[in-house]
């Protein structure tokens, strides 16, 4: 049976599929935000079409959990964003 762990140093302490460094928000991503058909991910990523419902399940029972992610994530990707805009300050 597939298990949903959090692991400190893999993918940041997110949850993520045991066994693997694919996490359940990359897994709704691709098949809800993504429009694919679940099978088509299971076959993409190499997991089980179980693997795929239970991270789709982990992430629809932890919504919370899940918001707080994205919310993290957006925020990342836009710091990230503003860095790479950014010149680094070489004058000192």
């Amino acid at each position: 049976m597939t298990e949903i762990v959090r692991t400190e140093g893999v993918l940041g302490g997110d949850p993520r599929i045991a066994g693997t460094r694919i996490g359940v928000l990359d897994v709704y991503e691709l098949v809800v935000d993504g429009a694919n058909p679940p099978a088509n991910i299971a076959d993409q990523l190499d997991l089980s079409l179980g693997d795929v419902y239970t991270a789709l399940a982990y992430y629809y029972e932890h919504p919370e959990e899940m918001r707080e992610l994205r919310n993290t994530q957006r925020e990342r990707r836009s710091e990230l964003a503003r860095e790479s805009l950014s010149p680094p300050n070489t004058a000192e």
